[in-house]
This record gives C-alpha cells, structure tokens and sequence, in this order.
C-alpha cells in the first residue's frame, strides 16, 4: 500500500510526538552540536529559525547558542496582505510575541524589526518528514515552498537547512512539482547532505 502524504504527516507527527521529554532535551542539545560543525553557521551572520511546535525538534538552546556567538536570529512571521508567504523578523529575549491562526508564537508585526529573506544567510526549516533525497515534507500550507523557490531557480540567496529528529526520516516520501528540496538536514545524530 502507497501512503499518502497526509498519511505520512500523521504516521511521523504520531511519532516525534511520543519522544519522552528526556529524549526532546538531549535531541535539542545535540542538534547544537550538530549545527556548530557546519561552517554555514559558522559564517552566518543572520539565521532564520522557528519555534518548535507540535513535537519539533526544540530549537531554542540552538538560537540561545547563536546569541552567544553574536548571530542575530529572526522568526518567520505569516504576511498579513500576501497570502501564503511569509516576513522574517529580528528576534531577541525582549521580542513581543503574538500567536498566529495555527496557534503558533511569532514576533509581533513591526516593520522596523523585518529582513529581506535574501538577506539572510541561513534559513532553517521545519518539516514534517524527509527522505533519503532531500525531500522535505511539510504542514501542507506551502510557505516555505514559497520561500525557498528563488534559491531553488538561481542557487544564490539564503541557504536552507532542514532540522528534525532522527525519527521523521523515510525511505521515500511522495513528492509533487512545487515540493523544494532541501540541500541539507540535521537531526540530532547526523548531518544529511546532498550538495
């Protein structure tokens, strides 16, 4: 039996959900360990990340960890006019947060605290699954889609980098035209890449 992409979305949400909060921490601390190998972040001056919802692999200990090495980090906020797409804003322990219609925190719309997406030099993506491709299986809403096509058509603007857990690795995930793959993805034990 072919599972569905929304089969998919359940199978590996039902799992990275039932991770014991245990298991979350030390994913969290090795993903920094991961991340500070990677000379992209090394170089990095300005990284895109997200908050982890929904059983993600917890992000905050790698923007702490960026914070400490001088980074400025932002968090994508949905666009209020454009549809589907979303704004960068800078983000620090003194950002007023709002909850968005998925319930999810981001910075509080200011336009003085938005970035050029092409400014960044990372953006870390969340994801649902991901296979032995590079494919990236996302909420369905297709923002990061959106995001990354212009780096996907010319190879120039800010790289992206997947981040999960071990556990939302498949073999093969069904793919459709608009799905941008990913150049690069850490989990907590490995760093996938494909460049």
């Amino acid at each position: 039996m072919v599972l569905s992409r929304q089969d998919f979305r359940k199978q590996i949400r039902f799992k990275r959900n039932q991770l014991h909060s245990d298991v979350q921490f030390q994913a969290s601390m090795d993903l920094v360990s991961q991340c500070a190998q990677l000379t992209e972040f090394q170089n990095a001056k300005h990284v895109a990340l997200y908050l982890s919802a929904d059983g993600e692999l917890i992000t905050t200990p790698l923007i702490e960890w960026l914070w400490r090495q001088g980074k400025k980090t932002y968090l994508p906020v949905i666009h209020p006019f454009s549809q589907g797409h979303l704004l960068f804003l800078h983000y620090d322990q003194n950002t007023p947060m709002v909850f968005n219609r998925y319930y999810i925190a981001e910075p509080k719309l200011d336009q003085t605290q938005i970035i050029p997406a092409q400014q960044l030099d990372i953006i870390c993506t969340p994801l649902v699954g991901f296979d032995s491709t590079g494919h990236r299986l996302g909420m369905g809403g297709g923002y990061y889609d959106r995001t990354l096509e212009p780096w996907f058509k010319t190879g120039h603007g800010p790289k992206p980098i997947g981040l999960a857990h071990d556990c939302q690795h498949v073999d093969k995930l069904p793919i459709e035209s608009w799905d941008i793959p990913l150049p690069k993805i850490v989990t907590p034990s490995q760093i996938w890449d494909w460049e």
